[in-house]
């Protein structure tokens, strides 16, 4: 082993599918994995949701480590494209090292109980019943929209600009651009607001109207809270993770890719 390796010991996770687990298999029969906790980098293999969920494991247990993953999923935007060759330690150590800094949430609930989660996509707030939310927007100490009535608004950091704020019709963000996407999901008043591109260092509040006639949710990446009244957002660069990608397929260059898909 080369000492010029920064990364000499590897753990590795899977999804639980037949293809990510038959990838796990060929993989711990060509090299020698240890445990998470005692590694340098984890290599994640599944899909972007896995990838997700498997950072967010990180974060509840304070054991952050680099992630390299490997697509066995569908869209695979966080992951690495499957390796054929028995190189996976001199690939992880090619590797381009990206930071990537998590959104902080806390969310009030009607009957007062608080609830603290982190995003490393997006913090999207929804509407729960038929009825349209009527949410108040704050930026900073300002209030910016007094009411706005929709299906609901999301806060999304570069990572996440390609998921869901993209489908919601939210702009995509460079991943060094150090900015955030506020973006309503289904405005009907104002009906000509199409969102806001803010600096990241922006602390983003909003506070639901009504919320006992028009209840509305809020969920952090995968974790969802119901029944809430008030929810503040800030980004959380003490929390960074980082992310690993081959060269040539850096998931900045995917997020420029991204934009020129017809």
């Amino acid at each position: 082993m080369s000492r010029n390796h920064e990364y000499r010991q590897l753990a590795l996770v899977a999804y639980d599918t037949e293809k990510a687990q038959d990838a796990a298999r060929e993989l711990r029969s060509q090299f020698t994995f240890v445990a998470q906790e005692d590694a340098d980098a984890v290599v994640v293999l599944g899909g972007d949701g896995f990838m997700l969920q498997t950072l967010h494991s990180m974060l509840d247990n304070d054991a952050v480590k680099p992630a390299y993953g490997i697509n066995m999923g569908t869209v695979g935007f966080l992951m690495n494209r499957p390796r054929k060759r028995n190189d996976l330690l001199a690939a992880v150590n090619r590797a381009t090292k990206r930071a990537v800094a998590p959104l902080k949430m806390e969310a009030t609930a009607q009957d007062g109980t608080v609830q603290k989660a982190c995003a490393i996509n997006e913090v999207s707030l929804l509407r729960e019943t038929r009825q349209t939310a009527k949410i108040e927007v704050t930026v900073g100490d300002k209030v910016r929209i007094e009411e706005l009535v929709c299906d609901g608004v999301l806060v999304s950091t570069p990572v996440g600009s390609t998921a869901y704020n993209l489908s919601a019709n939210g702009p995509i963000l460079p991943l060094d651009s150090q900015l955030l996407a506020l973006t309503p999901i289904s405005a009907f008043r104002p009906r000509r607001w199409r969102g806001a591109i803010l600096p990241e260092r922006s602390e983003i509040s909003f506070r639901v109207r009504e919320p006992a006639k028009r209840p509305v949710a809020v969920v952090a990446d995968q974790r969802e809270f119901r029944d809430i009244a008030e929810v503040s957002i800030a980004i959380e660069r003490e929390l960074e993770l980082t992310l690993l990608f081959d060269r040539g397929h850096a998931l900045d260059e995917r997020i420029v890719a991204e934009q020129f898909v017809t």
